[in-house]
């Protein structure tokens, strides 16, 4: 069977809940969706905002609060916002990554090895059963390694152990200076990395790739390894393991992908509303073909060269611009010429968002406003909404 770009398209707005906004808890909607990214504490609240009908930041305030959604390095080896359920699992599967990229590097220049930090990691946990400042848990590390294995053995630890951000702040539950919080143990909640730490858990593998595979597919082999940073070997090897509960498409350019049978795939000509996408929203950087939602002639004005991911404005399921607050609305730059239709559509949706902000944040996103200094394109269009 084929799928074309555009149905490809449809399939990851539909599953990401950016077709219609969907009246669902904010437990349920983050699960649904499966991870947003959490650098900015904003962009959490504002991919919920896109994506449930009636979604207050109280809601996911409470999630944070009662740990039922939380925050913690994942995939592609950064902040996500998951549902509790998902993150040992995740965690699991994250196993050989977190190993390989943060026992390395600083920790290792630090004198440090993977048994050194194994040895640490259980009377971290113990000590982070309250949540712990950063200062207080470099005060830790530094009780027992000394000042000047101090910073690198804490770069290492603060992103393979098993922690948690716990809440510390308005408006968006974290605040610029994060604490830190042991994830909860139990059955089925292994707290502890897996000693060795150098192969993933193979059905946590799977359990992930499945995951993913419900919140954006159809997906390559090399997808699945963009979203997860898991080398493209073993996630061959899990696709293959699963065997009929998978089914395989040929996508538009010959590559072969992967999808849940059954699983949401609208015709191509579904219309899609516009949206205004959060920093850094999951669904510009799931793929490593990001062709599928963003024009690769607009991918170097989204993703700057260090790696900020600018907040877009989605246009019939594909980045059109960008937007930031700014003092009298929402400024929106468009990198191609709109339909007023377009333009009235994102007024509705920028005067929704400005609302959500003002109970909030004045000027969220401002410290990035840098990179709008040159225009994107001769052709864009700016307009305040």
């Amino acid at each position: 069977m084929m799928i074309s770009a555009r149905e490809l398209n449809r399939a990851t707005l539909s599953r990401q809940l950016l077709l219609e906004r969907q009246s669902l808890t904010v437990q349920d909607g983050v699960r649904r969706v499966v991870a947003l990214q959490a650098q900015h504490p904003a962009s959490p609240y504002l991919a919920l905002w896109n994506r449930l009908a009636g979604f207050t930041p109280a809601g996911l305030d409470a999630a944070f609060a009662d740990r039922s959604v939380v925050k913690a390095t994942l995939m592609r080896i950064t902040l996500h916002a998951v549902h509790a359920e998902d993150y040992p699992v995740f965690r699991a599967a994250m196993q050989p990554t977190l190993h390989a990229s943060r026992l390395g590097f600083r920790f290792a220049a630090a004198g440090l090895s993977p048994a050194d930090a194994e040895e640490l990691v259980p009377e971290l946990l113990d000590f982070a059963r309250e949540p712990r400042t950063s200062a207080q848990m470099q005060a830790w590390v530094e009780e027992r390694l000394g000042a000047e294995k101090k910073d690198g053995a804490w770069w290492g630890l603060k992103g393979y152990a098993p922690l948690h951000h716990a809440p510390t702040d308005a408006p968006w539950s974290f605040g610029l200076r994060p604490s830190f919080v042991a994830a909860p143990s139990g059955p089925g909640l292994p707290v502890q990395p897996v000693p060795g730490g150098r192969a993933a858990d193979p059905q946590a593998l799977r359990t992930l790739i499945l995951r993913y595979l419900a919140g954006f597919g159809p997906a390559s082999v090399a997808d699945v390894a963009q979203f997860a940073m898991v080398q493209r070997t073993p996630v061959r090897a899990a696709l293959l393991a699963l065997g009929d509960t998978v089914e395989q498409l040929q996508g538009p350019d010959g590559v072969v992908l992967f999808d849940l049978p059954g699983s949401s795939r609208p015709p191509a000509e579904t219309p899609a509303p516009p949206r205004l996408m959060a920093m850094w929203d999951s669904t510009l950087l799931a793929y490593a073909d990001r062709s599928r939602v963003i024009p690769p002639a607009y991918r170097p004005w989204v993703i700057r060269r260090n790696g900020d991911v600018l907040p877009t404005l989605l246009v019939d399921g594909h980045v059109a611009g960008v937007w930031r607050q700014m003092e009298d609305g929402i400024e929106a730059t468009a990198f191609h010429p709109l339909a007023p239709a377009t333009w009235d559509g994102l007024a509705e949706e920028a005067k929704s968002l400005t609302a959500l902000l003002d109970e909030r944040e004045a000027s969220v996103y401002s410290r990035y406003h840098h990179w709008w200094a040159k225009p994107p394109e001769a052709e864009a269009e700016v307009r305040i909404l």
